[in-house]
Formats: C-alpha cells, structure tokens, sequence
C-alpha cells in the first residue's frame, strides 16, 4: 500500500491543494483512498466536504488501537472510493508533544487498518514537528511541495534532509523526497530564476512537471469538488498535471528505492 506524505516548511505553498489534486487524480483512476488529515488547519477536511465528524485524527492517536481508527474514517464528498481520517485543532497541541514512541501513532494505526486503499495520502502540517514526524515514520514516499520564492531553497532542503534522516534511521521503506514546485506562473522571470535555482540545487529530485497558478484549482476546492470533476480550460490543465505528478509517483514509476 503507497502512503505518500505530502508536506511543506511554510503555510501558503498550496500543500494541501496539492495534496487533493493527487486524491482527485487517483479517484478519477478509480482507485481507493484514504486522505489523513494531520493539520490542523483542517483544510483537507474542508476540501473533501467533512463537516462536524464524530471522531477526528486526535482521538485516533490519543488511543491508535484498531476499533477507534476504523471508527473515524469517513466517506468524503466525492463518494465512498476517497475516505477521510479528519483534522481539528487539537492536534496543534498533539505537533508538540514528544515522548516514547510519540513519532510512532501513525504508523502502527495504519498496520491496524486493512489494506483495502490503493493509496494512502497524508497532508502534513507545515512544520517539522511530531505530526509531520509521524508521517514520515508511516509513509513509503514524500512530496516537498515549494513555490518559486525567496525562501523556497531553504525550505526545501530542510525538508529533504529531515526525510533521509528518517529514511536512514527508522524507515527503509521509505524512498528519497521529491520536490514539486506549486503556483507557477512560467511568464514571470522571479519565478524562471527561482524554479531555475531548485533545479541546480537538486537536480532530479526537482519534479520536471510544475503545477500552474489557476484559479479552478481554488474554484473546485470551494466547491467541494474534484480538480477533475471542474469542466474548465483550466480545470482540465490542471487535472493533466496531477495525473502527471501521481503517475511519477507511482511505486511502479520509481526510479530509486
């Protein structure tokens, strides 16, 4: 079962947009998947249509023994093939708390769950703390997502290196990052320069395939549906790339690992 963590070292990148363009392309391939909401923001919960659910991720690694996990997992708006393991607030707290096995919830709950989805997907908070820990701990593949900025060199180094030193310490199933820049806008020199800078840095570990600034991306979201559900110009573009990235992705796809 693929578990790709999805993060990111600042808010605003559009990790969690990316996050479910990844869920909409594997839905629209008819896969099942289970989106893990770990911010607290709860964006992908929002984003998915879950409102006000019974159980949220805090409970389930509170006490990540089988009946609870199982319990909180919730069909999205999008039908029962994409299911929700929500967010809330509480679990800013939860990013804090460090003690033993602490990085460990999230791993064994998903040994808890059947292996009934094709795909898991975790959209990490924008932080390296205990919720992305765990992630990380849990997952066979990680997406850095960064935009063409700045500061975007040095959130994503911090990023690649906090997955090898999991990588190398505690989980070897877990294969090298990848780096997808997010909100690109190919007119704009700042963001050449930039996406330009990621790609001499990393080389191969940069993404070739970018993800363009569009407004149907935000547009679907609002409307509590799939990037390729939205019957736009840009809807589709943007459907294309997704179904890029996650063929990348795919373990099948992998060059290393």
């Amino acid at each position: 079962m693929q578990t790709l963590a999805v993060l990111s070292m600042k808010g605003g990148v559009g990790k969690t947009t990316v996050a479910l363009g990844l869920a909409s392309a594997a839905w629209h391939r008819g896969e099942r998947v289970l989106v893990i909401d770990l911010d607290p923001q709860g964006n992908a919960t929002m984003g998915l249509g879950v409102t006000n659910p019974e159980f949220t991720m805090n409970d389930v690694l509170a006490d990540p023994q089988p009946g609870i996990a199982a319990d909180a997992i919730v069909d999205s708006a999008w039908g029962n093939r994409v299911q929700v393991l929500c967010a809330d607030r509480s679990l800013e707290h939860r990013n804090t708390i460090e003690g033993p096995l602490s990085s460990q919830r999230l791993r064994i709950t998903l040994g808890n769950l059947p292996r009934q989805y094709d795909l898991v997907l975790i959209d990490c908070p924008p932080s390296l703390g205990e919720m992305t820990r765990n992630a990380l701990h849990s997952a066979t593949d990680a997406l850095v997502v960064t935009e063409p900025a700045y500061f975007a060199l040095a959130g994503a180094e911090q990023a690649v290196e906090a997955v090898d030193v999991i990588r190398l310490a505690s989980n070897p199933m877990l294969n090298p990052a990848q780096i997808l820049l997010n909100r690109v806008r190919p007119t704009v020199a700042e963001h050449r320069n930039r996406a330009a800078e990621l790609r001499e840095a990393f080389g191969p570990v940069v993404l070739e395939v970018e993800v363009p600034e569009r407004n149907a991306i935000t547009q679907a979201e609002a409307a509590g549906m799939p990037i390729h559900a939205w019957d736009s110009p840009a809807g589709r573009e943007l459907a294309a790339v997704f179904d890029q990235v996650i063929a990348i992705m795919s373990p099948r796809k992998r060059l290393w690992g």
